[in-house]
């Protein structure tokens, strides 16, 4: 008798990111505790973000697995690694080879990085084939100041349609709602691109809210859930979250990072003829 095929499935994991104000350790200790077993590492001031002999021992005591490095391109981080982007991209892929990390997260480059927009568009498919790293590009959203209407552009590529020129992408959920893109139409289209899924929902307010996956928001996020475990999707689906009404409260931090966990868990890991149509 033949064996089944396995289809693949994703792999759950929490981004440390809510936690970049404080130590890697307490990130660790929360995520832990809440029951997930691999996360998303957001390289900030720490330095046990920012190196693989600080960071592992931290992750073997917790039981965690390291499955992707965020590179420090947010704002918050923007002098982490020194100034050049592709420096923090070399940096960060050497971090990913030393834990065991498959992936790199970045961001694309700001319409007045001519210089690394060149060597985004030219060198990163072969630099990523060639380090055995996945470096994949995150979409972004236009920025609403006040007067601008439709907002403006800072990334010279931040939609789909300006990122499918590079080989693997990252599907931010609520990036994606600020620009009003449709998540589950996205994911068909880019399916063999997109390697890596930062879920949230959105609150629809124009702003990027990062909100819990189960709370109500504009994202059908069941639904894209029951999608991606549907077409056997084999990359990680990273829970990243705006955490700060909750921190101050341990127990109602405990209980929001299981919820979201468990409402995942059901929709990815459940038997197709199990999940609702919702």
């Amino acid at each position: 008798m033949k064996d089944k095929q396995v289809k693949p499935r994703a792999r759950l994991l929490f981004s440390t990111a809510p936690w970049f104000r404080q130590p890697l350790r307490e990130a660790f200790r929360h995520i832990a505790e809440a029951g997930f077993e691999a996360v998303e590492v957001m390289v900030t001031q720490d330095p046990s973000t920012q190196e693989a002999h600080l960071m592992l021992p931290l992750a073997e005591e917790f039981g965690l697995r390291v499955e992707a490095i965020h590179a420090p391109f947010l704002l918050v981080t923007r002098r982490v690694w020194g100034p050049d982007p592709t420096g923090k991209i070399y940096r960060a892929v050497h971090l990913a080879e030393e834990v065991g990390a498959p992936l790199v997260v970045i961001h694309p480059p700001y319409r007045w990085q001519v210089r690394f927009r060149r060597w985004v568009e030219s060198d990163l498919a072969a630099f990523s084939a060639r380090t055995g790293v996945t470096v994949a590009v995150e979409n972004m959203f236009p920025i609403r100041l006040r007067g601008e209407s439709g907002g403006v552009r800072f990334h010279a590529s931040q939609g789909f349609e300006d990122l499918e020129r590079f080989p693997y992408l990252v599907l931010d959920t609520s990036h994606a709602a600020v620009a009003g893109i449709d998540i589950r139409e996205t994911y068909a289209q880019y399916r063999d691109q997109i390697q890596h899924v930062h879920l949230s929902n959105n609150a629809g307010k124009g702003w990027d809210s990062h909100l819990p996956v189960y709370q109500e928001g504009v994202l059908p996020l069941g639904g894209f859930l029951d999608d991606v475990a549907a077409d056997g999707f084999a990359g990680a689906i990273s829970i990243e979250l705006d955490l700060r009404p909750w921190v101050a409260d341990e127990e109602a931090l405990h209980e929001v990072l299981v919820r979201n966990r468990e409402f995942c868990e059901r929709r990815l890991f459940a038997p197709v003829r199990a999940r609702s149509k919702r």
